[in-house]
């Protein structure tokens, strides 16, 4: 068997375990990679490059500093602070609160926010004898758009600049990805005011429910620490090109500082990192550069044209990208999903001749568009219980969104990628 056929075996296989999750995310993108080496396609250094890859230790980074903000208290303490101000009327409580999410999010876990937003907003709607299920899916909602505004916002975005440059081409800018995430963000807030809303079911808080360390004392002195080091990283990355510091070295500076600051210690900092994504990461780096090394991408982007024809328009190409990212990540891992389409979306661009930037750019986006099933995202998944809601609660609140996502998406992305 030619090598690009062993490629798709392995591809086939590594899918199948992504979307079943039988065996472990980081062991299915791992054990890929070292498949791929024992058939001979990659060589022993090349099975293992993704773990020395740049874009690993700018994972790791602001994984320790999004860890740092929620130790010390800072993201509780700002999202309290904003959502209590808001005061107890149902649209206003929903806009501070999906503002503010969407704000933390784009610099932090999407998880940890809504880990710690959580309790809070249970607990005022309860006191003020509000639904809680419309807020808690909003939160969810916002979440994962806000992961889309910056690069390390979410992990498809840091992939797909991973993958355009180990494919030879410039990677996304730090804030490039706010020209779509901002709009889609907007976009999604003003869904869940009017339109969702009222898909929700209207379940009342249980005021049972444990309201976890939101009200905890924190130490303020941190908490200033922690905001500085998170804004001066930032900042940093924004500059990057003209301060001549990498973004992943800017990184590991602001995680040092926590650590050296107190903001966390040792442990927790090395408890702070997911190491399932870096290892999911890791492993699939090696299979996209297999797929390119053998022309197994070209086969499948050949496949693919031949399918919606010989002369596709760029449009058809960036909607069917953009379907298929955000068809498989309502079942699976979204870092996963893109991982698998990215070097697919590269080949089949470059096989009719047009630039990757705005199909891998509708993939990285989709696999955010996660709002159809409690499983597609952990936010997803942590409102479940507390907002009473069912599976097809997801699908009537996500499926329009998603179809207006995917509008927004096939407007804007051409406008700012030109293809």
């Amino acid at each position: 068997m030619d090598p690009a056929s062993l490629t798709l075996c392995v591809l086939a296989v590594a899918a199948f375990f992504f979307a079943t999750e039988l065996i472990p995310l980081a062991v299915t993108a791992m054990g890929a990679a070292v498949a791929l080496g024992l058939l001979g396609v990659l060589s022993p250094k090349e099975v293992f490059s993704g773990l020395s890859n740049s874009t690993v230790v700018l994972f790791a980074g602001m994984f320790v500093i999004g860890a740092a903000m929620f130790r010390t208290g800072l993201a509780q303490t700002i999202g309290v602070a904003v959502v209590r101000k808001a005061g107890a009327g149902e649209q206003r409580l929903m806009a501070a609160l999906m503002l503010i999410t969407i704000v933390l999010s784009s610099v932090s876990s999407n998880t940890a926010t809504v880990a710690c937003l959580m309790p809070v907003v249970v607990q005022i709607c309860a006191a003020a004898r509000i639904p809680v299920s419309p807020q808690l899916m909003a939160l969810a909602v916002a979440a994962n758009v806000g992961g889309t505004i910056t690069m390390i916002g979410t992990p498809p975005n840091i992939l797909m600049s991973a993958t355009l440059e180990a494919s030879g081409l410039q990677p996304f800018g730090f804030f490039e990805f706010a020209w779509i995430g901002i709009p889609l963000s907007l976009v999604g807030m003003a869904y869940m005011l009017t339109i969702g809303r009222r898909l929700c079911p209207r379940h009342m808080a249980n005021a049972s429910l444990d309201t976890g360390d939101s009200a905890a004392p924190h130490d303020k002195k941190k908490m200033a620490i922690c905001a500085v080091i998170l804004i001066l990283v930032v900042f940093a990355m924004m500059f990057s090109k003209q301060i001549h510091i990498p973004m992943q070295v800017s990184a590991i500076i602001g995680a040092l500082a926590c650590v050296l600051t107190g903001c966390l210690t040792e442990r927790q900092a090395y408890e702070g990192i997911d190491w399932v994504t870096i290892f999911l990461f890791a492993g699939m780096l090696p299979l996209a550069g297999a797929m390119d090394k053998t022309g197994a991408g070209k086969l499948i982007a050949d496949f693919v044209v031949g399918i919606i024809g010989s002369d596709p328009s760029p449009f058809v190409i960036v909607i069917a990208m953009f379907i298929l990212s955000c068809g498989l990540t309502q079942f699976m891992s979204n870092t996963a999903a893109a991982a698998l389409l990215a070097p697919i979306g590269i080949s089949i661009a470059q096989s009719i001749g047009v630039s990757p930037y705005p199909v891998i750019m509708a993939i990285g986006i989709a696999a955010s568009c996660a709002f159809t099933t409690p499983v597609a995202t952990p936010p997803n998944t942590l409102v479940l219980g507390a907002g009473g809601f069912r599976f097809m609660d997801y699908v009537k609140v996500g499926v329009p969104l998603v179809i207006v996502s995917l509008i927004v998406c096939t407007v804007v992305i051409p406008l700012i990628w030109s293809f």
